[in-house]
């Protein structure tokens, strides 16, 4: 399987004739993406919550592509009432299977906001705050993938790799916002990952961080750190 990473939480991944596309946050509304909506071609589309660094693109790629959309229930009705058709709407612990590709809402902790109004489409202040955001288990290509959304650190964290059996996790390390690399290092031995990719950095200041340093703590506990630039892919 071959991940592509685009920028902040944005994941491709893609097996054989299935392409999936997670939380689409591209350019221009992504200052550090490598691609726009234009660019994306998918089958499979999933969003962990409704914030706008995590949605700002979903209805464009959506729209153009045509893909199984998977979204928490509110934000799956969201996506609807934007026009998007092929939504399943879990919640959490519900799974939805395709052929060969099944994705299961599992907990985070977070808020979850989505995007304001038409004149302020990005503004937390104009949104409305709808429902619980979600982590995703993803099951695609004889792999068990956990995309661990936006969050703090958990303890049922551990719960998730025990029951799932985890053999990559998408975890944030920016904090301020989520969990910093220190906690998501922890996450990692919690989950029992093989290999964690580090999400949600560097693409504002706020989150900015060191993601060699998170690897080389990795790598002391035994976990493979893998670090992707915007545009870089890596077989899994």
């Amino acid at each position: 399987m071959e991940i592509r990473y685009h920028g902040h939480s944005c994941f491709q991944l893609s097996e054989g004739d299935i392409s999936l596309i997670i939380d689409p946050f591209l350019a221009p509304n992504n200052p550090k993406a490598d691609a726009t909506a234009d660019d994306i071609t998918v089958t499979h589309l999933a969003l962990t919550h409704g914030h706008a660094d995590h949605v700002a693109d979903a209805v464009a790629v959506a729209s153009r592509n045509k893909p199984q959309c998977v979204a928490m229930v509110e934000v799956a009705n969201w996506l609807e009432m934007q026009g998007v058709e092929n939504v399943s709407d879990p919640n959490l612990g519900g799974t939805v299977r395709f052929d060969g590709l099944s994705i299961k809402l599992v907990p985070a902790w977070h808020t979850n906001t989505l995007p304001g109004s038409d004149e302020r489409p990005f503004s937390a202040e104009l949104g409305t705050p709808i429902g619980t955001p979600s982590g995703l288990i993803i099951e695609m290509g004889g792999l068990t993938i956990y995309d661990a959304g936006d969050t703090c650190l958990f303890g049922d964290m551990e719960l998730i790799g025990k029951r799932h059996g985890v053999d990559v996790a998408l975890l944030p390390i920016g904090g301020h916002y989520t969990m910093d690399r220190e906690d998501a290092a922890y996450a990692a031995e919690l989950i029992g990952a093989k290999r964690v990719i580090p999400i949600h950095y560097d693409t504002f200041p706020p989150i900015e961080t060191d993601a060699g340093a998170f690897a080389e703590d990795l790598k002391s506990k035994g976990i493979e750190g893998i670090v992707l630039n915007p545009g870089e892919t890596a077989e899994l």
